[in-house]
């Protein structure tokens, strides 16, 4: 896919999963689950042991409109090896200007963290498509409705405090995607290969977004 076919994709589905285990063998069962409950776009962290090639190894074999996506990059270094690898998208904790740059030049759709709206304006200037805000666990779904005023035209994705609950609550307060972890990738699931609870988890966020 394109940039623009990856951000239009992100737009729609309006959720990433992101992914940190310990066990890479489970993670391809894991976005298998949650691609059946309707979470197409999976981030797989670098934190996650051999992330590089499993992002690989996962962009061959993903179904048709499913995005695999590379998180927790750092530099632009880390950014040209998943992106190499097939990356979808790049998600950082942080705003790396190095790092936009890399994504920009290889036509690869890139998501900087940022907190203060500073720093947010700061990465949507650098070029970020979108901008994630973390961690969101503080700030709550009135941070982004008090921010829609001044910065209509700022993509935000909340990450960190994002719950099945909640997600719409960020969603209809001007987030335009959402990023879960743990709140929908359960790690008790996983570790008991409860793929069909996985995908229930998924179905039921699906469902609540309406």
């Amino acid at each position: 896919m394109t940039r623009d076919q990856v951000l239009d994709s992100l737009l729609t589905s309006r959720v990433i999963a992101v992914v940190r285990m310990k066990d890479p063998a489970r993670l391809a069962e894991t976005a298998a689950a949650l691609h059946r409950g309707g979470v197409t776009a999976i981030e797989i962290t670098m934190t996650v042991p051999g992330a590089v090639e499993i992002i690989r190894e996962m962009a061959r074999t993903k179904a048709p409109g499913a995005l695999v996506g590379a998180g927790t990059v750092l530099d632009a270094g880390a950014a040209a090896d998943v992106i190499a690898a097939g990356a979808d998208f790049v998600v950082s904790p942080v705003m790396d200007a190095g790092l936009i740059e890399a994504c920009r030049a290889a036509g690869v759709l890139v998501a900087p963290g940022a907190f203060t709206p500073t720093e947010i304006v700061a990465a949507w200037r650098a070029g970020a498509d979108v901008v994630k805000v973390f961690p969101a666990t503080s700030l709550g779904p009135q941070f982004f409705r008090d921010l829609r005023g001044p910065l209509p035209q700022i993509r935000l994705m909340p990450t960190g405090g994002v719950t099945i609950d909640n997600a719409r609550d960020f969603l209809a307060a001007g987030a335009c995607c959402v990023g879960l972890g743990t709140a929908l990738v359960d790690v008790r699931a996983v570790e008991a290969g409860d793929w069909p609870g996985i995908e229930a988890r998924a179905r039921r966020l699906m469902a609540s977004l309406g």
